[in-house]
């Protein structure tokens, strides 16, 4: 998962409305961490307040680490089944393969369909 990403939702799991900004790198470090800027209020014109002093209690950088590194954890289960999405039949053959049969009573499509999908799950299986 890319740092952005995981940085963006390890905040939003834990603060859902905090605003933040930063310039640079993707805060992966404590040392980025601190260089984040919180939006602590907004000004007349519509324009951000921003602060280095983090407002929010429940984003510690050991709490954030510690939900990117979850957030990191779950994506990586999930990899066979991102492989297995790649590989799978497209499902205009699923469907054409199942009126076929069906409708028609004819089931080489369908069996053809079932052999791939099945070959799918075995050359990638779950964990």
């Amino acid at each position: 998962m890319e740092n952005f990403k995981k940085f963006a939702i390890a905040i939003r799991n834990l603060k859902p409305n905090a605003q933040y900004s930063y310039k640079g790198d993707v805060p992966t470090t404590e040392e980025l961490f601190n260089e984040v800027e919180w939006v602590i209020g907004i000004k007349q014109n519509g324009t951000s307040t921003l602060a280095k002093t983090n407002p929010h209690s429940e984003l510690t950088w050991d709490k954030v680490n510690a939900e990117m590194d979850r957030l990191q954890t779950e994506y990586d289960a999930q990899d066979y089944a991102r492989n297995r999405q790649v590989e799978y039949p497209a499902t205009t053959e699923f469907l054409e393969a199942y009126t076929e049969k069906e409708i028609g009573g004819d089931s080489t499509k369908w069996d053809a369909y079932v052999v791939k999908y099945n070959k799918v799950r075995s050359d990638v299986p779950k964990p």
